[in-house]
């Protein structure tokens, strides 16, 4: 299993570098620009989790602290990540900036990444207690949900891009259960393997409509 995970792991980081170098290089729009950026956001900060916890499974080291760490930074840019879909998505559908969603877009994200922040996340031990794991995603899921619905509503006016909000949905679907049960019921971590495809196919929809508009 670790050869399998390890490697999956290891291909997913490569493939969201590349896309978001691809977009960045290929870009000629401030949209396809902030896809590309989305990408390398993504990448970079999911490594800080999954590169550690690939070198646990080959080292006999004391990686606690820094899976825990990686655990923290990928919050944070997860979180990132969805803020630029915001806007990426504005651009897209080339809608105009409402300030009350644009405003609960930020707020969400803020408290969200303020809750992480806090040391009864038990980041450094790797063990993060139930309770904190519900309250530092009540606004991720909250900010979720809103850009699903932004993706959903004006998804028939463009063909492409149309299924963004399904990969966003099911990315949460599989996500929800790890991130407030995985520590009670380790095999949900599994779930991660699906979440993270969504992702991966989210990623080169972007990739494919940056490079087709070049």
């Amino acid at each position: 299993m670790k050869y399998g995970e390890s490697a999956f792991d290891i291909i997913y980081l490569a493939f969201a570098l590349v896309c978001g170098a691809i977009m960045l290089k290929k870009a000629h729009t401030r949209t396809g620009r902030l896809m590309g950026v989305s990408a390398i956001v993504l990448g970079l900060g999911d490594a800080f989790h999954l590169v550690p916890r690939v070198l646990n499974y080959f080292t006999e080291a004391d990686l606690t602290a820094w899976l825990g760490i990686g655990k923290l930074v990928t919050s944070v840019t997860m979180t990132a990540f969805y803020v630029l879909l915001y806007y990426v998505c504005l651009g897209f559908y080339g809608r105009e900036e409402k300030k009350p969603v644009t405003c609960a877009v930020w707020a969400l994200a803020v408290v969200r990444t303020a809750l992480c922040l806090f040391p009864q996340n038990g980041w450094l031990t790797n063990e993060s207690p139930l309770l904190w794991s519900v309250l530092r995603n009540i606004p991720f899921i909250a900010l979720g949900a809103l850009l699903i619905v932004l993706w959903f509503r004006p998804r028939l006016t463009r063909e492409r891009l149309r299924l963004t909000w399904l990969w966003m949905l099911l990315s949460f679907a599989f996500y929800i259960p790890v991130a407030l049960f995985a520590g009670l019921w380790p095999m949900l971590g599994m779930l991660m393997l699906p979440k993270t495809v969504c992702y991966m196919i989210m990623l080169w929809t972007f990739t494919r409509y940056v490079t087709e508009e070049s």
